[in-house]
């Protein structure tokens, strides 16, 4: 049987690996193998992954037919036999492996491998392999490294375990200063919880206080900024959008058509092209009224109030010790 290693450069290799084409390259070769040799004549084929490149190790056994290439080359006067029928298959790795097949074989694998990125060796390169006896030369040296390695190894691995003895005399001791600790630990991050908890509970308690502090400070800073907020929360809480509320506050008047909300009296009234506006208390500078039509819009709704009852027929109940007769 004959072995044959099929791979390409290490680099091209791991390329075609990274790139999920190592099954198809796989398969490519199997393919050329059986077509290179025969399906009856490949015995295996398999993927070694283990070491630096990945690479086919494939048998096969060199099954040919026909007259032997050196029938013809006998020598002269040498005794000669029977020949067998040259039809008949036998068993022949000269053939096989002959210069000429084997410079087919390359160039038949690389053509089969260029999709891969493969590329065949320089042919006639005058490139000079390892001698048979210089290879084993150089593997007894690597022999001999290794066995200074491997003694290197065992007087480390003696003091390993020396050191691991050592240790397990100690364990006990080890194993109690462990537990100690452990326990210290756990106490102490108990504390540190009930410490956290405090902290934030505190904090929560503080937040609104300090939040207020803030706000006072800025009103100091900005003395009209807590009076336009008054006033804006006035204008949000009856029905004026954020824009219109920004308008006004900047000395525009708004036309307004529409229904205003009395939180007073819990009651829509309606209001057609009033003209509403922001502005300042006659009598005091730093405050601010919302104002429709020029009226304080409190004192508006009150007087929206009192027409719808007397547009309902509503009187105003007399007031206590006071008699109210019919008129007539």
């Amino acid at each position: 049987a004959i072995r044959i290693m099929l791979t390409g450069t290490h680099e091209d290799m791991i390329k075609i690996e990274k790139s999920g084409k190592l099954d198809d390259w796989c398969n490519e070769n199997l393919d050329w193998l059986k077509q290179t040799f025969g399906t009856d004549n490949l015995v295996s084929a398999s993927l070694h992954m283990d070491e630096k490149t990945p690479h086919i190790h494939a048998t096969v056994v060199p099954i040919v037919t026909g007259e032997r290439r050196k029938a013809k080359q006998e020598l002269p006067g040498k005794k000669k036999y029977k020949k067998k029928n040259v039809e008949s298959s036998r068993l022949c790795a000269d053939d096989i492996m002959s210069r000429d097949k084997l410079k087919e074989y390359q160039n038949t694998y690389a053509a089969r491998m260029q999709k891969y990125g493969l590329q065949r060796g320089i042919e006639g390169s005058e490139t000079k392999h390892i001698s048979t006896a210089q290879h084993y030369r150089d593997l007894f040296v690597q022999s001999e490294d290794l066995k200074e390695d491997v003694e290197i190894l065992q007087e480390e691995k003696a003091e390993v375990n020396e050191k691991i003895r050592d240790l397990y005399d100690r364990k006990d001791e080890a194993r109690e200063k462990f537990l100690s600790m452990n326990n210290f630990v756990q106490e102490k991050t108990k504390e540190l919880e009930t410490i956290e908890s405090k902290i934030e509970n505190a904090w929560q308690e503080y937040a609104p206080y300090k939040a207020q502090e803030d706000l006072n400070f800025v009103y100091e800073l900005f003395p009209m900024m807590q009076e336009q907020l008054r006033v804006a929360n006035l204008c949000k809480s009856v029905g004026f959008t954020t824009e219109a509320v920004k308008k006004m506050l900047s000395d525009k008047e708004l036309t307004v058509t529409g229904n205003l909300y009395s939180p007073e009296h819990k009651q829509h009234f309606e209001v057609q092209n009033g003209k509403a506006k922001i502005e300042k208390e006659p009598d005091n500078p730093l405050k601010l009224r919302l104002t429709i039509n020029g009226t304080n819009i409190l004192d508006w709704f009150k007087q929206k109030f009192r027409e719808l009852q007397e547009a309902l027929g509503i009187r105003k109940r007399p007031e206590p010790g006071k008699r109210q007769g019919i008129k007539m």
